[in-house]
């Protein structure tokens, strides 16, 4: 049986401002090893409870300007994968959390963002990795 509780299940995607993203994501595939795309690495990894599995984590340097973290004024933003998206918006809402948006549906997964206490706006996604193995390309791993 399917575990449905909404919560956090790991971390989806690191995203930063960066003043050249492109040459920040030159630098880590050149220094670090990380497999670059044209929106920085996709880190390969396995489920721990479906080990056949494979699921990702995005690693993105953003323009230094990005609209994206807004309202956040901070230099970064952590994406969570999630399971039952929906379920965890209507307890977030409950507990009185700041929801900035309302879920968004794409073909690779759910979106929606909140703040933190602190401020920090929090991408939380309900992944369909499948798309990004049927896409390929190379990830870090």
């Amino acid at each position: 049986m399917k575990n449905t509780m909404p919560k956090v299940t790991g971390i989806g995607g690191i995203f930063f401002r960066s003043k050249n993203p492109k040459e920040t994501r030159e630098w880590y595939g050149k220094n670090l090893g990380l497999a670059i795309d044209d929106y920085g690495s996709a880190f390969e990894f396995r489920n721990a409870n479906r080990p056949d599995e494979i699921n990702y984590l995005r690693w993105s340097p953003f323009e230094e300007g990005t609209d994206y973290f807004k309202p956040s004024k901070k230099e970064f933003m952590i994406n969570y994968r999630v399971q039952n998206i929906e379920g965890l918006v209507k307890k977030l809402k409950e507990n009185g959390v700041t929801i900035v948006d309302e879920i968004e549906e794409f073909e690779y997964g759910k979106f929606v963002h909140i703040l933190d206490p602190e401020g920090n706006k929090i991408e939380l996604w309900e992944p369909i990795d499948s798309f990004f193995t049927q896409m390929g390309g190379e990830t870090t791993k």
